[in-house]
């Protein structure tokens, strides 16, 4: 899909990754950037197309009166994650547990929500940030990464189920996670314009 003048709604968009998104989004000419927050006044943005909007990925309820308030929105970047480390043999649970909360359910809560916004609206796209690589694994990252690994592997599901609505779904993994936000926002934003399933930062997978 193409980004000027379509009307975008990022996770986690006060600070950080988020921001950049909102930024590099603002910069190729989208119409509208929902900027989903748990405090929507920590997003600090001057430019009247950015709308602040209370949005915690780990409260369905916000997420759903998120998706009533922005229904025009036809790109939903999940920036929301939680990042690291802890072993799932003897280290925190309820760490490991707040780790699928956020960076599993919360993309799969989102997207729940806003693939019937994204239908009513021409199909549109879905991003999911990853904060690593999915696929490897040591015992000292094992939460963390079995939360990203579930959340990548729902991204091809999703991408399987919603393909037939029109809908673009995007997985970005970040292979290095101190990536500038810029460099990861301007490969996350080419690979949805460009048709991209999956991108590595600095390298992109797949047609």
């Amino acid at each position: 899909m193409r980004i000027p003048g379509a009307t975008a709604l990022v996770t986690d968009a006060a600070s950080g990754l988020g921001a950049g998104l909102v930024h590099a989004l603002l910069a190729r000419g989208a119409a509208t950037v929902y900027a989903g927050a748990r405090d929507p006044r920590t997003v600090a943005h001057q430019d009247p197309r950015v709308v602040p909007l209370l949005l915690d990925v780990t409260e369905p309820a916000t997420v759903r009166a998120a998706a009533q308030r922005a229904g025009d929105v036809d790109l939903v970047v999940n920036d929301a994650w939680l990042g690291g480390n802890g072993t799932l043999l003897s280290g925190d649970p309820e760490w490991a547990r707040a780790e699928m909360e956020t960076t599993f359910w919360g993309p799969v809560t989102v997207l729940r929500a806003f693939a019937p916004v994204l239908a009513r609206n021409g199909g549109g796209a879905a991003v999911t940030v990853l904060p690593a690589p999915s696929w490897p694994s040591s015992p000292a990252t094992g939460s963390g990464r079995a939360a990203e690994a579930a959340a990548w592997s729902f991204t091809g599901s999703a991408r399987a189920e919603l393909c037939g609505q029109g809908t673009e779904v995007v997985g970005v993994h970040l292979d290095v996670p101190a990536t500038a936000a810029e460099h990861v926002a301007s490969q996350a934003l080419d690979a949805v314009e460009g048709g991209v399933e999956e991108v590595l930062v600095g390298e992109p997978v797949g047609p």
